[in-house]
């Protein structure tokens, strides 16, 4: 059994028996633990943290382990409403105000209750996840000398050239920023890019992340339809002519939901009419290193088009989290001209620098014999796993259209019949056992029908997909 899923059911087992204990009664020990469950001493260990995180256990180092005291009633609350109105004041006389919201992240991000399968993260299941090579390179990375000092504030040379050199083109490494994940990155690039109350284009639908990111911002978030051949070019110019935008957010490759790659014809069409709406594309290449065994050869970054970059139009966004672990949090941000210049001042002023041990350990990996095997794994494994889902959804629910099967990232996007509600059956599909992602939050306008993205990737094999979906369709039983 894998260690995470190991702590996970000791730690359900564990607080099942809890009643057996009187408050302040000792809990059996570690090695007890250890021999009657046959798990490792770390398993026990982080099962036990688990539960004092819960306040359901107290841990006493040289004593064991204790059943806590039952919680006494919280005192009363302070009278915070004064917050409601300094909160609401601070964005009173701007254009558009912030909207903090991350709603629409949190669903990938929180784990599902126990026994709950699932199909909606957003990364890869623990056993797809190179923990070996990473505990590896972190290792190693440790013991280089100078490893924990203060590093470069623009990221280590040597990384940054590794990042130049996979984006390609004419890219250098004196045009890569090592920044501490997509998400900070993005959030870099828009305050860089677009002042406050300004329009920022995105399409439709979208990574909710971004949308987040943009209305935290005071951005005012502008959809252009996605058809399976990426964004319309048609439709980008209108949107450029009628808002006077600056900045173009975009998912060439495997876009997120729908999985569509930006046609060739496109990609010239994207960077020739953002350059003539003086304007910059924002290249979001998220899951370029999670292509599926059987995709053909991939577009490259829209940032290696030599002649379409040669002014700085493309600002590239390149992450290394989704093809290891979500903690993994090593990015490049690339650009040129001013807007680098500004980049680099947001992201200094930000977070000073990315720490310099997450920096080690990421040149460690990229460059051992283990991470060209790991993409090799993972890309078998998710065309199985794609494959997986789509025919048991073909057989058990073709009611869901499926109008694009992707041949890279980690899900798909499903249209449901007309008049279906998607929150409703993301509710039933939670109460049968299966947490799935609602449409909604990827639309910043009024969504044209209700949708659902399915995700093969966090489940830990093809059983669970399968199981996944018998459990699905009871929630379609339930709500259609």
């Amino acid at each position: 059994m894998h260690e995470s899923s190991s702590v996970t059911e000791l730690a359900n087992r564990l607080r099942q028996e809890l009643d057996r204990y009187s408050p302040g009664g000792k809990l059996p020990s570690s090695r007890t633990l250890v021999e009657r469950f046959r798990v490792s001493p770390v398993t026990v260990s982080r099962a036990l943290g688990q539960l004092a995180a819960e306040g359901l256990v107290i841990t006493r180092p040289g004593a064991g382990a204790f059943r806590a005291h039952p919680r006494a009633a919280a005192a009363p609350a302070g009278d915070t409403s004064w917050q409601e109105v300094a909160l609401s004041a601070e964005g009173a006389a701007d254009l558009v105000p912030r909207t903090v919201d991350a709603s629409g992240v949190t669903v990938s991000l929180a784990a599902p209750p126990p026994g709950v399968l699932e199909l909606s993260g957003g990364y890869l299941h623990p056993s797809l996840q190179p923990e070996r090579a990473m505990a590896a390179a972190l290792a190693r990375a440790g013991r280089r000398p100078g490893a924990w000092g203060r590093p470069p504030m623009e990221g280590l040379p040597e990384l940054r050239e590794w990042f130049a050199r996979s984006i390609g083109g004419t890219v250098g490494a004196a045009e890569v920023l090592v920044s501490a994940g997509g998400q900070v990155a993005l959030a870099t690039a828009l305050r860089a890019l677009a002042p406050p109350g300004a329009p920022v284009l995105v399409e439709s639908p979208t990574y909710p992340g971004m949308l987040a990111i943009a209305r935290a911002a005071g951005l005012r978030p502008v959809p252009v339809p996605v058809d399976p051949d990426g964004v319309r070019p048609d439709l980008l110019a209108d949107a450029f002519r009628a808002t006077g935008a600056r900045v173009f957010v975009c998912q060439p490759l495997f876009q997120n939901p729908t999985g569509a790659v930006l046609a060739p014809a496109r990609r010239v069409e994207v960077l020739r009419i953002a350059r003539e709406a003086g304007a910059f594309v924002v290249e979001d290449d998220f899951v370029r290193r999670l292509v599926h065994a059987d995709a053909g050869p991939l577009p490259r970054p829209l940032a290696a088009e030599d002649i379409e970059n040669a002014d700085g139009v493309v600002v590239h966004v390149g992450s290394l989290t989704k093809a290891t672990s979500p903690s993994f949090r090593v990015c490049a941000l690339a650009a040129r001209g001013p807007a680098l210049e500004r980049l680099r001042a947001i992201q200094v002023v930000d977070t000073f620098f990315v720490p310099r041990p997450l920096q080690e350990a990421a040149l460690e990996l990229v460059g051992s014999p283990a991470w060209p095997r790991h993409l090799r794994t993972v890309s078998a494994e998710l065309k199985t796993r794609r494959d997986a889902m789509t025919t048991a959804l073909r057989l058990h629910l073709p009611e869901l259209a499926l109008s694009h099967v992707p041949s890279g990232g980690y899900h798909l996007w499903l249209r449901l019949p007309d008049g279906t509600d998607d929150t409703a059956l993301t509710g039933a599909a939670l109460r049968a056992g299966v947490a799935i992602t609602p449409g909604r939050p990827y639309f910043s306008a009024e969504p044209p029908a209700a949708h659902i993205r399915l995700s093969f990737a966090a489940v830990a094999g093809t059983g669970e997909i399968a199981e996944g979906v018998r459990r699905l369709r009871a929630a379609c039983d339930e709500v259609l």
